[in-house]
Parts: C-alpha cells; sequence; structure tokens
C-alpha cells in the first residue's frame, strides 16, 4: 500500500467528512457522555521465575552479575474509564486509565534489570508506582477520532498486554467503520510507556536495534470479503529515521461437517530502511503461515515462518508482532532463519470440567546467519555466529471460574523451556509463570 505517510493528515479529515453521508451510524445511537459511560476494574497478580541453565548469566537491578535464578512477583491493578457520547451528529467523549503495580515480594538481587514486571533499568525495585493517562474522542456517524494516551491494535504498531501492566502510546488514531464490510485506520504517535514503566511519554524504541524515534505513523485496515470467512488486511507504516514497513494479512475459515474446520492465517512484513536509517541499512522480507484443523474441543496447527534479511525482523512496541511463530521466550525472527511450530488447544470443558482449557507448542528455528548483521545491530545484540538454531517448548493450563463470587476469575499457568547454539545468541532458560485475573464491572 503506497500511501505517503505525509499524507495521513489529509486522509484523515477527508475519513470524517465523507462519514457524514452515511445513512446510519453508530453515532445515531449515542447514550450521553454519562449514560453511555463504563468504568472496568482489572485485577492481576503474577509471579514469574526464570532458572537460566548451562552457564547462562543475567546482571540483577541491583547490578549483582552471574545470576541463574530470576523471580518477580507482583500485584497489578488497572482501572478503565470509557465514557458515551454526547448525542447529535458530532459525538464527543473521554476515555481515561489508570494503572497501578504492588510489589509482593520481588528484590533487587534476583530480578533481571531488563524490564519485565516490577524492575526498571538501573533502578532498584519500588514498593509500588503507577501512571494515568486519557484520551479525547470524537465521533461522527461510524468513525472516531481519539487524541491523547491510549492503547492500539495493528499488526505494525500495538500495544501489549502479556506482562503485569498494559503499555500505552501517545497520540492519534482515526478508526472509521462508515464502509460496510471495511475498517480503515490511520494514527500517528510520539510517545510510549512501556509495561513496568513509571510515567507516560517516552521516546519510542525499536525492540532489537535499541533505536528510538519521535514518531510512528501508519495508515491500513481490514475487508471482510464477499467471499465467505475470507478478511483481508493491509498496512503501511513509518517508523521516523529508521524504516518503513508493509504488512499484508489474510485469515480464512472453511467450516466442514461434524464441528470441524480448516482455518488459514497469513501475516507478512516488508521493512526497508529510510533516508537516516538510524537503525543502519534495513531490507528484510518475514512471513508466517499457519494451518489448523479444528473437530470439537480439539485443534491443531502447523505454521511456518521465514525471515529473508541480513538482520533481524524489527519492531515497535512490545505486541507489535503478529507473526505466528513469536513465542513466550523467542520471537524466532532472527536474520535469515526459518522456523516450524506444532501446537494442540483442547478445550476440557466436555473433558473435565467447564472453564478449563489447556496448550501445548513446540518451535524449532534453524539457519540463522548473524555474519551480516548491520552494524547498529551487531553493535547493539553482539551476535556474529553462523547456522544459529534453538527450539522453545510451551505448556499453558487456564482455567476460568464458571460460578458463585469468584465467577471470571481466571488462573492460568504457564511453563516454558528454551535451548539454543551459542550462534543464535538468546539465552537458555526455564520459565514457570503463575497468573490470576479478576475483571469487575464497576458501572
Amino acid at each position: 500500500m503506497r500511501v505517503r505517510i505525509s499524507h495521513l493528515h489529509t486522509l484523515s479529515a477527508a475519513l470524517l467528512c465523507a462519514s457524514g453521508a452515511a445513512i446510519a451510524g453508530a453515532q445515531d445511537d449515542a447514550k450521553g457522555f454519562i449514560e453511555g459511560s463504563a468504568l472496568n476494574m482489572q485485577n492481576r497478580v503474577l509471579i514469574e521465575q526464570l532458572d537460566y541453565q548451562k552457564g547462562s548469566s543475567f546482571r540483577a537491578t541491583s547490578g549483582k552479575r552471574g545470576q541463574t535464578l530470576a523471580r518477580e512477583s507482583a500485584f497489578g491493578l488497572m482501572l478503565n474509564y470509557e465514557s458515551g457520547y454526547t448525542r447529535g451528529v458530532l459525538g464527543l467523549g473521554l476515555d481515561a486509565h489508570a494503572y497501578g503495580a504492588v510489589n509482593l515480594g520481588t528484590e533487587a538481587d534476583h530480578a533481571r534489570a531488563t524490564p519485565r514486571y516490577v524492575a526498571k533499568d538501573g533502578q532498584d525495585i519500588l514498593d509500588s508506582f503507577g501512571r494515568a493517562g486519557a484520551a479525547l474522542k470524537v465521533r461522527v456517524s461510524s468513525t472516531e477520532l481519539k487524541a491523547g494516551e491510549m492503547r492500539t491494535k495493528t499488526p505494525i504498531f500495538s500495544s501489549s498486554d502479556t506482562r503485569l501492566l498494559p503499555e500505552s502510546n501517545r497520540g492519534w488514531q482515526v478508526i472509521s467503520k462508515d464502509i460496510p464490510t471495511l475498517t480503515l485506520q490511520a494514527g500517528r504517535f510520539t510517545g510510549w510507556a512501556d509495561r513496568n514503566a513509571r510515567k507516560n511519554d517516552a521516546d519510542l524504541l525499536a525492540n532489537y536495534s535499541g533505536m528510538t524515534s519521535g514518531s510512528f505513523s501508519f495508515i491500513g485496515g481490514a475487508w471482510a470479503t464477499p467471499i465467505a470467512n475470507l478478511t483481508l488486511s493491509s498496512y503501511y507504516g513509518k517508523y521516523a529515521d529508521n524504516w518503513n514497513t508493509a504488512y499484508l494479512g489474510s485469515f480464512y475459515k472453511l467450516p466442514l461437517s461434524g464441528q470441524r474446520a480448516l482455518s488459514f492465517n497469513l501475516n507478512l512484513y516488508r521493512s526497508t530502511d529510510t533516508s537516516k536509517a538510524k537503525s543502519g541499512e534495513i531490507d528484510t522480507t518475514t512471513w508466517s503461515l499457519m494451518s489448523s484443523y479444528a473437530a470439537g474441543a480439539h485443534k491443531f496447527g502447523l505454521g511456518y515462518q521465514k525471515v529473508n534479511g541480513n538482520n533481524p525482523f524489527d519492531y515497535v512496541n512490545r505486541g507489535s508482532i503478529w507473526l505466528e511463530n513469536a513465542m513466550q521466550l523467542s520471537d524466532f525472527n532472527g536474520p535469515r532463519e526459518a522456523s516450524w511450530q506444532l501446537k494442540y488447544d483442547v478445550d476440557l470443558a466436555g473433558i473435565a470440567t467447564p472453564g478449563l482449557s489447556a496448550g501445548v507448542a513446540y518451535t524449532r528455528g534453524s539457519g540463522i546467519d548473524n555474519s551480516h548483521l548491520n552494524a547498529v545491530y551487531a553493535n547493539y545484540l553482539g551476535y556474529s555466529g553462523v547456522n544459529g538454531k534453538h527450539w522453545e517448548r510451551d505448556l499453558l493450563v487456564r482455567y476460568i471460574v464458571q460460578h458463585g463470587a469468584a465467577k471470571n476469575l481466571s488462573l492460568q499457568l504457564r511453563y516454558g523451556v528454551h535451548r539454543t547454539n551459542k550462534a543464535q545468541g538468546e539465552a537458555n532458560m526455564n520459565q514457570l509463570r503463575l497468573q490470576a485475573e479478576l475483571p469487575v464491572s464497576i458501572l
């Protein structure tokens, strides 16, 4: 999708104006600022242990080196408020959030210095911390514009919520659903708050090059095609002074008889450096394909992923990688890497008890060539080997309470193992994570 990012403001304005011509839209059903409000609270407890194997070591938050066991535990509280829209052709509203974390026993000598839960780079661990933000919103028909602090969800710029607290970004975003079967999005973000950040509006950060930027801009959308159960999506984004990324995705589900179905999920990224190239020369094409077969409570998956290029597939924000083989402990995104995944998921409601589910996955990557990394990635990652290979095994068990005072309480056990050779560059580790979540609707 070759659309110049400098035209995003013009396009967004056009989307807002065009939506006024729609016969009916979401704004027609506006309940009012207060009447349509919702306030929700999410409680989360996380306990994690990372056991580094075969001589692997890390630097703890305290500065202590040579550790082999990392431990963290914390409680997270997330309040999310969404107002309704004022009535009329133009609806106004406000979204706000407040996130807080409490240390439940994490010690600086045993927590990783690299960000995870309550540990923070170069700082002692606080007993508690938090941050808050808000975004103004405007709606015409079924086109909505938000400006402020918010979470995002697109294949090239997406906010992660896989740790204690969610990450968020500062900027603006417009989403239009006025055209039937088509969802259009455009946005520009200039600030970032990581999942364990103490404040908002830090510079945007690339995950693998470590390079910062003043903005990320994108445009794209998803189309529910006339072919039943086939969805196509395409996005184009610019990480200012670093790289451009084009994305193409598709999902197709073929229903079969007897509660059976086949599905195919394709994700393709094309990344090239910009003129300033702060992350160095980049020319990578990365794609993944997951084929799944579902039969009643059982689902089997076979995935393949390939990186074509001399550098790893890089991305901004922790959740902006929708590749199928981006796993719990590794993204399997090394230069020239090819990886396979086998997975199995089962809904144990009819076998054991309602609310119980489980899944297991095995992913193996090989052919990694770190010998041609550009200077930025070579200095940041410190990798140089050829013929790198690794594997990861993940087990997940989840139970959601179905009745009583603890209804909707989610309990999750995750166990992961990652093993690698020296050429691949990442750590050998075992991960054990316990997680409990309780959502509460206040308003």
